[in-house]
């Protein structure tokens, strides 16, 4: 049976643990585009009018509000930057020689980028607490939230168990 990637990827080095990895990769793209779309929260405003907002919507609004940097921002690290990580991941994890330059180049990214991982959370558990202590506002979390954060913290756990591989695989021996 041929190797989806390289025959020296980690995937086809340790293919129990490589199917393993990328089930988790593939549950973290999926709860990142659940998190994306579905509501993150709901907000009631003198506990009659109520507006549901996703991660997604959110950046809609701020760019058709003239809040593009906020948007930029914001779309920056919950979005791009998520997507791009769990594609590097993949890519590393299965595709990629584990001797080469370049493969060492995207784990020196993934390195220096992973300890941003947090911030799209604490950006949205801001708008939370933010919308939470409004005097004439309440907000109840919705899914959304949970299933970005779930991702979120999926991925800095796969990157980790990766990075694992990693340093045993660049260890002196």
């Amino acid at each position: 049976m041929a190797a989806i990637g390289s025959h020296n990827s980690y995937a086809a080095r340790h293919p129990l643990t490589g199917v393993l990895v990328n089930l988790l990769l593939l549950l973290a793209i999926a709860l990142l585009a659940l998190g994306l779309k579905l509501p993150l929260v709901t907000v009631e405003k003198f506990y009659v009018f109520g507006n549901t907002v996703s991660l997604l919507s959110a950046i809609s609004q701020l760019w058709q509000g003239q809040e593009k940097a906020l948007a930029i921002l914001l779309g920056g690290f919950s979005v791009v930057f998520p997507v791009i990580k769990l594609l590097l991941l993949l890519l590393v994890w299965n595709l990629e020689d584990s001797n080469s330059s370049r493969h060492q180049r995207h784990l020196q990214w993934l390195a220096t980028y992973s300890k941003w991982s947090m911030l799209d959370v604490f950006v949205v558990a801001l708008l939370v607490v933010t919308v939470k202590l409004g005097a004439l506002a309440q907000a109840q979390v919705e899914f959304g939230l949970y299933a970005f954060a779930a991702s979120v913290i999926l991925t800095m756990l796969v990157s980790a168990w990766i990075g694992r591989y990693t340093a045993i695989s660049t260890a002196p021996g």
